[in-house]
């Protein structure tokens, strides 16, 4: 009876050290059972999610302006580096504002801001015909609210890819 008891406590520990693996690859955290990345998964450098995720597919801006900070022009950067190494991918800028002014004036507020990361894109040789902007003024919001806080992250332009110039 001991021997057996021994036996299933140790197949038991056996299965427990098994099951805490820390390594993501065995998880299917964007790699395959070997290792190889997944295709279009957020861990392949050249799928759409990765560029959203990691290389960042937004920038914020202050109020009532279309300027460019030193955090946005890293982003942009980090966008431009992305889209020339793949250049088979085009792009549409989202320019966006909070819901503080007239609507008229949110719409031009949005295109400004999604003229000011094209224009940064383009002087980083981005092709400017693989960039085309739109603004939603303050229609788009990500939060609805009444807080600085939530104003903040409704002033933005977006980069969103819209698909692979090879079809």
């Amino acid at each position: 009876m001991k021997l057996l008891s021994k036996v299933v406590a140790i197949g038991a520990l056996t299965l427990i050290a098994a099951c805490s693996n820390n390594d993501p690859s065995a998880l299917g955290g964007g790699a395959g059972g070997n290792g190889a990345l997944v295709p279009g998964s957020p861990n392949d450098p050249r799928s759409p999610a990765y560029f959203q995720q990691t290389v960042g597919d937004r920038v914020l801006f202050l109020v009532d302006q279309s300027t460019l900070s030193p955090q946005a022009q890293t982003i942009l950067q980090g966008q431009a580096d992305w889209l020339l190494a793949n250049p088979d991918f085009v792009a549409k800028i989202e320019g966006h504002a909070d819901e503080q002014g007239t609507r008229e004036y949110n719409l031009a507020l949005g295109a400004r801001r999604a003229n000011a990361a094209r224009e940064y894109l383009i002087s980083r040789g981005v092709a400017g015909n693989r960039l085309t902007t739109v603004s939603y003024g303050k229609e788009r919001p990500i939060e609805i609210c009444s807080t600085e806080d939530c104003y903040s992250k409704n002033r933005r332009a977006v980069t969103v890819l819209t698909g692979s110039t090879l079809g």
